[in-house]
């Protein structure tokens, strides 16, 4: 790494930590974003991009909501019946995408064939230590299989030890490769492990990489979304770019409380429920996939 690629990489961070250093409120007692409490970062978030949280925070158009989902089933003993399931679910109630584990992804692309339902996978999951070389493969094999969204896990070490260089390197060969197949790239931070100067560093990093999203947690870590979060993520990353939460949203009022505070895109395995409340129905339970 030369001494100038450092030195862009800490000028890019240092901005970004002094800009929400500077948009915090003195006093704030709802940790999140509160109208009530702290009007200032919610207009922040709205100036940045947020142009649903209206829609969503009145009761919104129930295809409004389904266009946000990532029908999600990620847990390890997954079977091909649930699979299936997932796949006519979402076909059924027209989810943005299904994620599901790479090995899945030619399933679910041959089930989901005709349908405006995309296949979404996951690289490096859940622990984001395997090697950059060993992503792009895992990207490129996704994509071949049919997947059109990837969601990879950032390089956590790395970032904790202070290797700005090799997160966003690692970064990019993902982006990168989504970019050349004409598929979307979400580096997912894990948010639970990192404090908010390694969040604001780790959003910046996947700016810097070009990537599509970022997102704050695979679902498998210590903790899940959080409004908090999505917020300084969005106030991060600004209009350019998409914000996912993921991990824990299992209800309407959780997905609203996350696009108010900045999400684009929600991962949830509890998509029917949060669609069919959406819509005012009685909700059938949920599946159960660690998410």
């Amino acid at each position: 790494m030369t001494r100038d690629e450092l030195q862009r990489l800490i000028n890019l961070i240092v901005q970004e930590l002094s800009a929400v250093q500077a948009a915090r409120p003195a006093q704030c007692s709802c940790h999140a974003v509160n109208a009530e409490c702290c009007p200032s970062r919610l207009q922040g978030v709205i100036d940045a991009g947020a142009t649903r949280v209206g829609v969503l925070a009145t009761g919104g158009a129930p295809d409004g909501v389904a266009g946000m989902i990532d029908h999600t089933l990620l847990k390890p003993d997954a079977t091909r019946a649930e699979i299936e399931k997932l796949c006519r679910e979402a076909a059924q109630f027209t989810f943005a995408t299904v994620c599901v584990n790479p090995a899945w992804v030619s399933t679910a692309a041959r089930l989901l064939a005709g349908t405006r339902v995309g296949v979404c996978s996951v690289v490096g999951f859940p622990l984001g230590a395997t090697t950059t070389d060993v992503k792009a493969y895992e990207t490129r094999r996704a994509i071949y299989d049919g997947a059109r969204e990837i969601d990879m896990v950032i390089n956590v070490g790395a970032l904790k030890s202070g290797d700005l260089r090799v997160v966003e390197r690692d970064i990019e060969a993902v982006a990168s490769t989504c970019r050349e197949c004409g598929a979307l790239s979400k580096v997912i931070i894990e948010a639970a492990l990192l404090t908010d100067d390694e969040k604001i560093t780790a959003c910046t990093l996947a700016k810097a990489a070009g990537a599509d999203y970022v997102k704050t947690s695979t679902g498998f870590g210590p903790g899940g979304a959080t409004v908090a979060d999505v917020a300084l993520m969005r106030r991060v990353v600004g209009a350019e770019m998409g914000v996912k939460a993921a991990g824990g949203v299992r209800d309407l009022e959780g997905l609203k409380a996350m696009v108010a505070a900045g999400a684009t895109r929600v991962g949830a395995s509890a998509g029917v429920k949060i669609l069919q409340q959406a819509r005012g129905e009685s909700t059938s339970a949920a599946s159960s996939a660690g998410y």
